[in-house]
């Protein structure tokens, strides 16, 4: 890398600013769990609402600020994936999302070694802002994949509530990839997701990033896909582009061209981030307390979509139909490859999940 890492550590303090990282992903982990929303907010109505609507499935708004229509479910179990905490009823998106994520399992067993994903949240059965959590993931084309790999039996509902996180940092060094953690089969499966021409952005930890830039020798084409951002210790987010012909959906600027290994990653080394904000002018008013977002605040049409029929049940809506829904959930799952890179270690903090619209 060109950039001093280095003398970043020796003006900044190592274990200082480690000690700010972990206290400040700690508190948006505590951030996340707000107060229960009002009946009227944003948040309340779209995370109250179980199924998603009838009809074509159409992203409303931005990734950060919108909602969605005929979503459809990832089925719980395939052949190479599981999905997590299926309590959240954060499993639907829009079907271009979800074919990406049963590819990507399939693709990422034949050509990553890897044995399968565990996918975490995705959407709510209509979109929308969630309770906690996330700030995007809200029309259906965000998606979390776990750095852990599937394990080599199919887990209970209960298991997959229960599994913790692992980071794949160092807990006593600064931004720093755990080398007894990262392996190389987790950087292949992050360079085949950004492949995908669909696939917009994967935020990762800064450090991952670094790591990334740092050993990656094969092709580097889509390495500028992965974004540097903190609480993606413990998964990767990927972010799909548009679907051709959703008028209703807002698109995101491209990244910039390049490799993403220069100043811009620099900048997540340095104090800067941590800075506390600068203090008001003398005399200005203070700055009005944050308020609940609104289904107003959103695209009119999401306020239809609450109003919309759903359809008839959750199974009706699995991608794959209505036998997706059913066949592999009791039906035990074949063993897949155990992860030639070799066991995980202890769970790590929580992923705090709020990347910034970069």
């Amino acid at each position: 890398m060109a950039f001093g890492f280095a003398q970043a550590f020796r003006t900044f303090g190592k274990l200082t600013l480690a000690g700010a990282i972990g206290a400040g992903l700690a508190a948006g982990d505590v951030g996340a769990e707000q107060k229960t929303p009002s009946p009227g907010s944003a948040k309340g109505q779209f995370g109250a609402v179980s199924l998603p609507t009838q009809g074509s499935a159409q992203p409303i708004g931005f990734y950060a600020k919108g909602c969605m229509t005929g979503a459809v479910a990832l089925p719980t179990d395939g052949p190479t994936w599981e999905a997590m905490r299926l309590s959240r009823n954060r499993r639907w998106g829009n079907p271009a999302m979800i074919s990406l994520l049963e590819r990507l399992s399939e693709d990422g067993a034949k050509y990553a070694g890897w044995p399968g994903l565990l996918v975490g949240d995705i959407a709510q059965p209509r979109g929308g802002p969630m309770f906690n959590g996330h700030a995007s993931h809200q029309i259906g084309l965000d998606a979390d994949v776990w750095f852990t790999p599937m394990p080599a039996r199919r887990m209970s509902a209960k298991e997959r509530e229960d599994l913790p996180f692992t980071t794949m940092l160092q807990k006593d060094k600064f931004l720093t990839v755990d080398p007894n953690v990262w392996t190389q089969s987790r950087a292949r499966l992050l360079m085949l997701a950004a492949s995908y021409p669909e696939v917009q952005r994967i935020f990762v930890n800064p450090a991952i990033k670094k790591k990334m830039c740092d050993t990656w020798t094969g092709d580097r084409t889509n390495l500028g896909k992965l974004r540097p951002e903190y609480g993606h210790d413990s998964h990767f987010h990927i972010r799909i582009k548009c679907p051709a012909g959703a008028a209703g959906c807002t698109p995101q600027a491209p990244v910039a061209a390049g490799d993403g290994c220069d100043k811009s990653l620099a900048w997540w080394f340095t104090p800067a981030p941590w800075a506390p904000p600068k203090p008001p002018n003398p005399g200005a008013k203070p700055p009005k307390p944050p308020r609940e977002m609104m289904v107003s605040d959103l695209p009119k049409a999401c306020a239809s979509v609450l109003d919309a029929a759903a359809v008839a049940s959750m199974q009706a809506a699995t991608y794959g139909g209505p036998s997706a829904a059913s066949a592999l959930t009791a039906a035990p799952a074949a063993e897949p490859a155990a992860d030639p890179d070799g066991t995980l270690p202890d769970v790590g903090p929580v992923p705090n999940d709020k990347p910034a619209m970069q």
